[in-house]
């Protein structure tokens, strides 16, 4: 059995899956304050009558690192940089404890002028009185040589006093084997900013997934680009959770639908609507790595939009008419109307919202309908509006901007080359010929967006819990790439701290086999089941150094991955009408 959790902005989503066959599922509320009685409760929701010894792997998609990004709520990081000519770091300056060194590496890993010692110990002691305790350090080409920021973060980790030594130190060549140096920084500021706070969360689902008789169980965490990784994983790379919960969205979509065409993928929850595409039937990604605030990053990510419609997205009647979010005031006066009568949270903040629009138009019945009607029909009094006037502009303003949304993404896509999953699809124009709905209110909006769309709408099986099916049948990737110098005799795979001799003989088809057998061996280690997906070869190239007209050696590079992917279909899709 697989058992999924996806912490949604709104709701935390549970399914067990036995063979592809969903055979328990819950939603419940999520509690922004103490997630991690979010994943206790849908645990305790779905376990009952389930053999704990049975299940083989819970994978788990959660908000934790994107919320505290968003809300400012990470910790001071100190970033030690050495770029040496060219690109200044102060253009991309992070943090308030932000320090550039003396010191540099060329493109082929060569130490062109060595690290600044001395500005070094300012800048850790400074730090250091400053109470800083997580830290990332970063080289301009460090995916070649990473001597300078393994020097920086020794630096960091020792030394005389109490005050001495760090919580946790990035080093930006552990990130990616890319050659992006802004993208690194800003990587590497970003996990450790959300370390702390992710540590403490993945210990803390660790022990419940073991007081709930888990204990066996292989524990994943999903990844922005779809894919999965080990929980020890995940405690040196936060990073790579973030946007992990519009992963799931398409990883589900995957599970559930047979897609195969150009199509739009919604994901209406409570609170936002995630908007990915596909082209010919595979998702379209981050060409270089998501964006976190204004920062490009080097996290491999799907390509997805949100936006701030959900079913309880706040509804205003103003100057310009019904508008519907972008935020969430709490829930819909239908669910807050029907806790109260339950002896539930009555008292929580609520307020007009989509859902009760939805009800008051006969497009579904949640809740307490009543409580809905006379929410709006006080609301729409001051404009002389009634109930049913105001729904249907509600209605009509979150379905228009649900579709603009979708329409603007397409285009940017195609304002250059489709990167997907699979590949690059060069001259390619996405042209959507399908919208796939899921989410609490997918089932009230699909024939709605239909219809005003023009399009086939299609809602899957279990399409409220789809994310957190996704996140039950997304299988472990990650990707390595090698460099190799055969003139200096050397190879490196950054990501996975292999850094050793080779020959002058050394041949792009042994680069080749050892990245393959290093990523492999480095998920398995980690307790991952390839389950047949065994690493690819995505990149590969060798290219001769000539000195005074004779070759002297090559450089080699190749990039490896375990593609994103799903172990088992689950459900199918029918038409929306």
């Amino acid at each position: 059995m697989l058992l999924g959790i996806d912490v949604g902005g709104t709701h935390t989503d549970a399914v067990v899956l036995d063979q592809g066959r969903v055979v328990a599922e819950a939603k419940v509320p999520t509690d922004h304050d103490n997630l991690l009685h979010s994943v206790r409760a849908a645990l305790a929701a779905v376990l009952p009558g389930v053999a704990p010894g049975a299940v083989r792997r819970v994978n788990l998609s959660t908000t934790l690192s994107t919320n505290a990004i968003v809300e400012g709520k990470t910790e001071e990081v100190g970033v030690l940089v050495a770029a040496g000519p060219g690109i200044d770091p102060e253009n991309h300056r992070t943090g308030g404890h932000f320090h550039v060194l003396g010191g540099s590496v060329d493109h082929r890993g060569t130490e062109v002028s060595p690290l600044d010692h001395v500005a070094l110990s300012i800048a850790v002691a400074a730090m250091r009185r400053a109470g800083v305790r997580v830290f990332a350090t970063v080289g301009k080409f460090s995916t070649r040589n990473p001597a300078h920021e393994q020097t920086m973060a020794e630096a960091l980790t020792t030394g005389p006093g109490q005050d001495a030594g760090a919580d946790h130190v990035t080093q930006g060549h552990t990130l990616s084997g890319v050659l992006n140096f802004p993208r690194r920084l800003a990587t590497a500021y970003f996990n450790s900013a959300v370390w702390r706070l992710y540590n403490d969360f993945a210990w803390a689902v660790q022990e419940s997934v073991a007081d709930f008789g888990l204990e066996a169980a292989e524990i994943n965490v999903l990844k922005a680009d779809g894919g999965t990784m080990p929980l020890e994983l995940s405690r040196a790379l936060p990073v790579q959770s973030i946007l992990s919960g519009p992963a799931a969205s398409v990883m589900g979509m995957i599970a559930l639908c047979d897609i195969r065409d150009d199509c739009v993928i919604l994901d209406v929850g409570g609170t936002t609507t995630d908007i990915a595409v596909f082209a010919d039937g595979s998702p379209v990604i981050e060409e270089h790595g998501m964006t976190v605030g204004s920062y490009p990053t080097l996290v491999g990510a799907l390509k997805v939009r949100s936006i701030g419609v959900g079913g309880d997205s706040a509804l205003r009647l103003g100057p310009s008419g019904v508008t519907v979010g972008p935020d969430r005031r709490g829930p819909a006066l239908a669910t807050c109307a029907q806790a109260g009568r339950a002896g539930g949270k009555g008292h929580q903040p609520c307020g007009p919202a989509l859902t009760d629009a939805l009800n008051v138009t006969g497009a579904c019945a949640f809740g307490d309908v009543e409580a809905s009607r006379r929410g709006l029909a006080e609301l729409g009094a001051a404009r002389g509006l009634t109930a049913d006037e105001l729904a249907r502009q509600a209605v009509d303003a979150a379905v228009a901007a649900i579709l603009t949304a979708a329409r603007d993404l397409v285009d940017e896509i195609n304002t250059k080359p489709v990167y997907t999953i699979r590949e690059l699809l060069g001259g390619r124009q996405v042209r959507p010929v399908r919208h796939y709905v899921m989410g609490g209110p997918a089932q009230a909006l699909a024939p709605l967006l239909a219809r005003a769309s023009g399009l086939d709408v299609r809602l899957p099986e279990h399409h409220a819990v789809a994310n957190a099916i996704g996140a039950a049948l997304t299988r472990t990737t990650l990707e390595a790439e090698l460099f190799a110098d055969t003139q200096k005799g050397r190879m490196l795979i950054p990501a996975l701290d292999v850094d050793r001799a080779v020959p002058r003989s050394y041949a792009l088809a042994e680069a080749e086999a050892d990245v393959r057998r290093a990523l492999a061996g480095h998920l398995r280690a980690l307790g991952a089941d390839l389950e047949g997906a065994e690493p690819e070869i995505t990149e590969s190239g060798a290219f001769n150094m000539v000195e005074d007209s004779r070759t002297v050696g090559r450089t080699i590079r190749v990039k490896c991955q375990v593609r994103p992917g799903i172990v088992g279909r689950a459900g199918s899709a029918r038409r929306a009408g």
